[in-house]
Protein backbone atom coordinates (compact mmCIF):
# COMPACT_ATOMS: atom_id res chain seq x y z
CA UNK A 1 0.00 0.00 0.00
CA UNK A 2 1.34 3.43 -0.94
CA UNK A 3 1.31 6.04 1.82
CA UNK A 4 0.95 9.78 1.29
CA UNK A 5 1.36 12.73 3.61
CA UNK A 6 -1.92 14.37 4.59
CA UNK A 7 -1.38 18.07 3.96
CA UNK A 8 0.70 19.61 6.71
CA UNK A 9 -0.71 17.32 9.41
CA UNK A 10 2.43 15.22 9.83
CA UNK A 11 0.35 12.09 9.29
CA UNK A 12 0.83 9.54 6.53
CA UNK A 13 -2.36 7.96 5.21
CA UNK A 14 -2.96 5.05 2.86
CA UNK A 15 -3.70 6.23 -0.67
CA UNK A 16 -6.80 4.03 -0.62
CA UNK A 17 -8.97 4.55 2.47
CA UNK A 18 -12.02 2.73 3.76
CA UNK A 19 -15.14 4.88 3.53
CA UNK A 20 -17.22 3.60 6.42
CA UNK A 21 -20.72 4.71 5.40
CA UNK A 22 -21.43 1.26 3.95
CA UNK A 23 -20.62 -0.53 7.21
CA UNK A 24 -24.13 0.02 8.59
CA UNK A 25 -27.67 0.53 7.42
CA UNK A 26 -28.62 4.05 6.28
CA UNK A 27 -30.51 5.90 3.55
CA UNK A 28 -28.15 4.61 0.85
CA UNK A 29 -26.82 1.26 2.05
CA UNK A 30 -28.61 -1.79 3.48
CA UNK A 31 -27.58 -3.00 6.89
CA UNK A 32 -24.95 -5.67 7.46
CA UNK A 33 -24.18 -7.66 10.63
CA UNK A 34 -21.80 -5.94 13.02
CA UNK A 35 -19.39 -8.89 12.86
CA UNK A 36 -19.18 -8.46 9.07
CA UNK A 37 -18.36 -4.76 9.49
CA UNK A 38 -15.60 -5.60 11.99
CA UNK A 39 -14.19 -8.26 9.63
CA UNK A 40 -14.15 -5.70 6.80
CA UNK A 41 -12.13 -3.27 8.90
CA UNK A 42 -9.75 -6.07 9.90
CA UNK A 43 -9.29 -6.92 6.22
CA UNK A 44 -8.50 -3.28 5.48
CA UNK A 45 -5.75 -3.25 8.10
CA UNK A 46 -4.37 -6.50 6.73
CA UNK A 47 -4.31 -4.98 3.21
CA UNK A 48 -2.26 -2.00 4.43
CA UNK A 49 -5.12 0.50 4.72
CA UNK A 50 -4.67 2.71 7.76
CA UNK A 51 -7.20 5.47 6.96
CA UNK A 52 -10.85 5.15 7.99
CA UNK A 53 -13.45 7.84 7.30
CA UNK A 54 -16.78 7.89 9.12
CA UNK A 55 -19.38 10.38 10.41
CA UNK A 56 -22.16 10.62 13.00
CA UNK A 57 -24.64 10.95 10.12
CA UNK A 58 -23.87 7.42 8.92
CA UNK A 59 -26.56 5.31 10.55
CA UNK A 60 -27.17 7.78 13.39
CA UNK A 61 -23.74 7.07 14.88
CA UNK A 62 -23.73 3.33 14.14
CA UNK A 63 -20.81 3.55 11.70
CA UNK A 64 -18.70 5.29 14.37
CA UNK A 65 -19.69 2.66 16.95
CA UNK A 66 -18.64 -0.17 14.63
CA UNK A 67 -15.35 1.50 13.76
CA UNK A 68 -14.73 1.99 17.47
CA UNK A 69 -15.40 -1.64 18.26
CA UNK A 70 -13.20 -2.88 15.41
CA UNK A 71 -10.25 -0.66 16.35
CA UNK A 72 -10.55 -0.96 20.11
CA UNK A 73 -7.32 -1.83 21.88
CA UNK A 74 -3.97 -2.26 20.16
CA UNK A 75 -5.39 -1.83 16.65
CA UNK A 76 -6.26 1.82 17.35
CA UNK A 77 -2.63 2.91 17.04
CA UNK A 78 -2.43 1.34 13.57
CA UNK A 79 -5.23 3.56 12.28
CA UNK A 80 -5.84 7.15 11.21
CA UNK A 81 -9.48 7.82 12.08
CA UNK A 82 -11.42 10.64 10.45
CA UNK A 83 -14.91 11.69 11.42
CA UNK A 84 -17.03 14.81 11.09
CA UNK A 85 -19.18 17.40 12.80
CA UNK A 86 -22.57 17.40 11.10
CA UNK A 87 -24.72 19.78 13.17
CA UNK A 88 -27.02 22.31 11.52
CA UNK A 89 -25.34 25.33 13.10
CA UNK A 90 -21.67 24.46 13.81
CA UNK A 91 -21.50 26.63 16.91
CA UNK A 92 -18.61 26.30 19.35
CA UNK A 93 -20.96 24.45 21.70
CA UNK A 94 -21.91 22.06 18.88
CA UNK A 95 -18.24 21.33 18.21
CA UNK A 96 -17.46 20.31 21.76
CA UNK A 97 -20.67 18.34 22.26
CA UNK A 98 -20.48 16.44 18.96
CA UNK A 99 -16.78 15.75 19.33
CA UNK A 100 -17.26 14.23 22.78
CA UNK A 101 -20.12 12.06 21.47
CA UNK A 102 -17.94 10.85 18.59
CA UNK A 103 -15.03 10.08 20.90
CA UNK A 104 -17.30 7.91 23.05
CA UNK A 105 -18.71 6.04 20.08
CA UNK A 106 -15.23 5.56 18.60
CA UNK A 107 -13.83 4.36 21.98
CA UNK A 108 -10.83 6.66 21.67
CA UNK A 109 -9.30 9.74 23.25
CA UNK A 110 -8.60 11.57 19.99
CA UNK A 111 -9.82 11.99 16.42
CA UNK A 112 -6.95 12.10 13.95
CA UNK A 113 -8.81 14.20 11.37
CA UNK A 114 -11.96 16.08 12.43
CA UNK A 115 -13.88 17.52 9.50
CA UNK A 116 -16.71 19.99 8.98
CA UNK A 117 -19.18 17.86 7.02
CA UNK A 118 -20.90 20.70 5.14
CA UNK A 119 -20.56 24.51 5.31
CA UNK A 120 -23.27 26.07 7.46
CA UNK A 121 -23.95 29.80 7.02
CA UNK A 122 -25.85 29.96 10.33
CA UNK A 123 -22.57 30.45 12.25
CA UNK A 124 -19.51 32.43 11.14
CA UNK A 125 -16.80 29.99 10.06
CA UNK A 126 -14.23 31.60 12.35
CA UNK A 127 -16.28 30.62 15.44
CA UNK A 128 -16.39 26.99 14.35
CA UNK A 129 -12.71 26.85 13.47
CA UNK A 130 -11.59 28.54 16.69
CA UNK A 131 -13.46 25.85 18.63
CA UNK A 132 -11.75 23.18 16.54
CA UNK A 133 -8.36 24.77 17.28
CA UNK A 134 -9.18 24.67 20.99
CA UNK A 135 -9.89 20.95 20.61
CA UNK A 136 -6.49 20.51 18.92
CA UNK A 137 -4.80 22.25 21.85
CA UNK A 138 -6.70 19.95 24.24
CA UNK A 139 -5.36 16.89 22.41
CA UNK A 140 -8.79 15.71 21.24
CA UNK A 141 -8.05 16.42 17.55
CA UNK A 142 -4.80 16.00 15.65
CA UNK A 143 -5.77 17.88 12.47
CA UNK A 144 -8.67 19.88 11.02
CA UNK A 145 -10.33 19.13 7.69
CA UNK A 146 -13.39 20.23 5.77
CA UNK A 147 -15.78 18.53 3.36
CA UNK A 148 -17.72 19.95 0.44
CA UNK A 149 -16.01 23.35 0.59
CA UNK A 150 -15.77 25.20 -2.70
CA UNK A 151 -13.18 27.81 -3.58
CA UNK A 152 -14.84 30.62 -1.60
CA UNK A 153 -15.60 28.66 1.58
CA UNK A 154 -12.18 27.01 1.56
CA UNK A 155 -10.51 30.40 1.19
CA UNK A 156 -12.45 31.73 4.18
CA UNK A 157 -11.49 28.68 6.25
CA UNK A 158 -7.73 28.69 5.62
CA UNK A 159 -7.60 32.35 6.59
CA UNK A 160 -8.63 31.30 10.10
CA UNK A 161 -7.11 27.89 10.81
CA UNK A 162 -4.65 25.35 9.35
CA UNK A 163 -7.03 23.18 7.31
CA UNK A 164 -5.14 20.15 5.93
CA UNK A 165 -7.74 18.55 3.67
CA UNK A 166 -10.96 19.05 1.74
CA UNK A 167 -13.17 16.03 1.08
CA UNK A 168 -15.06 16.34 -2.21
CA UNK A 169 -16.92 14.24 -4.76
CA UNK A 170 -14.35 13.40 -7.42
CA UNK A 171 -14.35 10.70 -10.07
CA UNK A 172 -14.03 10.28 -13.81
CA UNK A 173 -17.71 11.23 -14.02
CA UNK A 174 -17.56 14.12 -11.53
CA UNK A 175 -14.63 16.37 -12.42
CA UNK A 176 -15.97 19.83 -11.52
CA UNK A 177 -13.42 20.20 -8.70
CA UNK A 178 -10.68 20.44 -11.33
CA UNK A 179 -11.85 23.91 -12.33
CA UNK A 180 -11.44 25.83 -9.06
CA UNK A 181 -11.07 23.62 -5.97
CA UNK A 182 -8.05 21.56 -7.05
CA UNK A 183 -5.87 24.48 -8.21
CA UNK A 184 -6.70 26.50 -5.09
CA UNK A 185 -6.00 23.57 -2.78
CA UNK A 186 -2.72 22.83 -4.51
CA UNK A 187 -1.62 26.46 -4.18
CA UNK A 188 -2.47 26.52 -0.47
CA UNK A 189 -1.33 23.11 0.73
CA UNK A 190 -4.83 21.65 1.20
CA UNK A 191 -4.96 18.04 0.04
CA UNK A 192 -7.99 16.45 -1.58
CA UNK A 193 -9.83 13.43 -0.20
CA UNK A 194 -12.11 11.90 -2.83
CA UNK A 195 -15.49 10.43 -2.00
CA UNK A 196 -17.87 8.65 -4.39
CA UNK A 197 -14.82 7.72 -6.51
CA UNK A 198 -16.78 5.04 -8.37
CA UNK A 199 -19.82 7.28 -9.00
CA UNK A 200 -22.32 5.16 -7.03
CA UNK A 201 -21.30 2.04 -8.94
CA UNK A 202 -21.34 3.48 -12.47
CA UNK A 203 -17.56 3.03 -12.71
CA UNK A 204 -17.62 -0.60 -11.59
CA UNK A 205 -19.19 -1.73 -14.86
CA UNK A 206 -22.36 -2.90 -13.10
CA UNK A 207 -24.64 -0.88 -15.39
CA UNK A 208 -24.60 -0.49 -19.17
CA UNK A 209 -27.70 1.70 -19.52
CA UNK A 210 -29.30 4.42 -17.42
CA UNK A 211 -32.50 2.44 -16.92
CA UNK A 212 -30.54 -0.35 -15.20
CA UNK A 213 -29.47 1.95 -12.36
CA UNK A 214 -31.71 1.66 -9.26
CA UNK A 215 -33.42 4.70 -7.77
CA UNK A 216 -31.06 5.02 -4.82
CA UNK A 217 -28.10 5.44 -7.18
CA UNK A 218 -29.62 7.59 -9.93
CA UNK A 219 -30.43 10.95 -8.38
CA UNK A 220 -27.24 12.89 -9.12
CA UNK A 221 -27.06 15.54 -11.82
CA UNK A 222 -25.86 12.87 -14.25
CA UNK A 223 -29.47 11.63 -14.34
CA UNK A 224 -32.72 13.33 -15.30
CA UNK A 225 -34.30 15.50 -12.64
CA UNK A 226 -37.48 13.46 -12.99
CA UNK A 227 -35.77 10.46 -11.37
CA UNK A 228 -36.91 9.43 -7.86
CA UNK A 229 -35.13 11.39 -5.08
CA UNK A 230 -33.55 13.87 -7.55
CA UNK A 231 -33.35 17.44 -6.21
CA UNK A 232 -31.77 19.29 -9.13
CA UNK A 233 -34.47 19.62 -11.81
CA UNK A 234 -31.95 19.40 -14.67
CA UNK A 235 -32.27 17.35 -17.87
CA UNK A 236 -29.35 15.19 -16.84
CA UNK A 237 -26.57 13.68 -18.94
CA UNK A 238 -27.66 10.09 -19.27
CA UNK A 239 -26.63 9.67 -22.92
CA UNK A 240 -23.26 11.36 -22.38
CA UNK A 241 -22.63 9.49 -19.12
CA UNK A 242 -23.16 6.04 -20.57
CA UNK A 243 -21.18 6.85 -23.69
CA UNK A 244 -18.31 7.71 -21.33
CA UNK A 245 -18.88 4.53 -19.31
CA UNK A 246 -18.70 2.46 -22.51
CA UNK A 247 -15.40 4.10 -23.49
CA UNK A 248 -13.95 3.59 -19.99
CA UNK A 249 -14.97 -0.07 -20.19
CA UNK A 250 -13.16 -0.37 -23.54
CA UNK A 251 -10.01 1.26 -22.15
CA UNK A 252 -10.07 -1.03 -19.10
CA UNK A 253 -10.29 -4.09 -21.32
CA UNK A 254 -7.40 -2.85 -23.45
CA UNK A 255 -5.07 -2.66 -20.44
CA UNK A 256 -6.37 -5.75 -18.63
CA UNK A 257 -7.84 -3.93 -15.63
CA UNK A 258 -11.28 -3.84 -14.07
CA UNK A 259 -13.19 -0.58 -14.56
CA UNK A 260 -13.03 0.02 -10.81
CA UNK A 261 -9.25 -0.41 -10.59
CA UNK A 262 -8.74 1.80 -13.63
CA UNK A 263 -11.03 4.53 -12.26
CA UNK A 264 -9.39 4.52 -8.82
CA UNK A 265 -5.90 4.52 -10.31
CA UNK A 266 -6.81 7.52 -12.49
CA UNK A 267 -7.76 9.46 -9.35
CA UNK A 268 -4.52 8.50 -7.64
CA UNK A 269 -2.60 10.08 -10.52
CA UNK A 270 -4.33 13.48 -10.00
CA UNK A 271 -2.73 16.50 -8.38
CA UNK A 272 -3.23 17.03 -4.63
CA UNK A 273 -5.16 13.76 -4.09
CA UNK A 274 -4.01 12.34 -0.75
CA UNK A 275 -6.44 9.45 -0.52
CA UNK A 276 -9.42 7.93 -2.28
CA UNK A 277 -12.26 6.89 0.04
CA UNK A 278 -13.81 3.66 -1.19
CA UNK A 279 -16.71 2.00 0.55
CA UNK A 280 -16.86 -1.73 1.22
CA UNK A 281 -19.12 -4.02 3.20
CA UNK A 282 -17.26 -7.32 2.85
CA UNK A 283 -13.61 -8.26 3.47
CA UNK A 284 -13.02 -9.39 -0.11
CA UNK A 285 -14.25 -6.03 -1.43
CA UNK A 286 -11.81 -4.00 0.63
CA UNK A 287 -8.93 -6.29 -0.29
CA UNK A 288 -9.74 -5.83 -3.97
CA UNK A 289 -10.06 -2.05 -3.61
CA UNK A 290 -6.67 -1.82 -1.90
CA UNK A 291 -4.97 -3.32 -4.96
CA UNK A 292 -5.76 -0.19 -6.99
CA UNK A 293 -3.09 1.68 -5.04
CA UNK A 294 -0.38 -0.23 -6.90
CA UNK A 295 -1.73 0.32 -10.43
CA UNK A 296 0.44 2.54 -12.60
CA UNK A 297 -1.09 4.20 -15.66
CA UNK A 298 0.81 5.52 -18.65
CA UNK A 299 0.36 9.15 -19.76
CA UNK A 300 -1.38 7.79 -22.86
CA UNK A 301 -4.03 5.92 -20.84
CA UNK A 302 -4.59 8.92 -18.58
CA UNK A 303 -5.10 11.11 -21.65
CA UNK A 304 -7.59 8.62 -23.11
CA UNK A 305 -9.57 8.61 -19.86
CA UNK A 306 -9.52 12.41 -19.72
CA UNK A 307 -10.84 12.55 -23.27
CA UNK A 308 -13.50 9.89 -22.63
CA UNK A 309 -15.05 12.00 -19.87
CA UNK A 310 -14.39 15.49 -21.26
CA UNK A 311 -17.95 15.90 -22.59
CA UNK A 312 -19.51 15.02 -19.23
CA UNK A 313 -17.09 17.35 -17.45
CA UNK A 314 -17.88 20.26 -19.78
CA UNK A 315 -21.66 19.85 -19.52
CA UNK A 316 -21.69 19.46 -15.72
CA UNK A 317 -19.83 22.77 -15.52
CA UNK A 318 -18.08 24.30 -12.54
CA UNK A 319 -20.69 23.33 -9.92
CA UNK A 320 -19.10 20.56 -7.81
CA UNK A 321 -22.42 19.72 -6.11
CA UNK A 322 -23.61 16.52 -7.77
CA UNK A 323 -27.09 16.72 -6.23
CA UNK A 324 -28.31 20.31 -6.48
CA UNK A 325 -28.28 22.98 -9.16
CA UNK A 326 -28.64 25.66 -6.48
CA UNK A 327 -25.40 24.50 -4.94
CA UNK A 328 -24.59 24.46 -1.25
CA UNK A 329 -20.93 24.49 -2.26
CA UNK A 330 -19.35 27.92 -2.74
Amino acid sequence: MRMRSLGRSGMDVSSVALGCMSLCGNAIYPGIPEAQAVATIDAALDAGINFFDTAPAYGDGESERRVGRALDGLKRDRAIVATKISSATLTAEDVMRELDHSLRRLRTDRVDLYQIHWPRPATPIDQTLRALEDAVKAGKIRAIGVCNFGRQDLGDAINVAPVVSNQMVYSLLARAVEQDVVPFGEANGVDLLCYSPLAQGLLTGAYRHADEVPAGRSFTRLFAGTRPQARHGEAGLETETFAAVAEIRSIAQSVGLSMADLSLAWLLHRATVASVLVGASRPEQVTRNAAAADVQLSPEIIARLDAATADVKAKLGANPDMWQSDSRIH
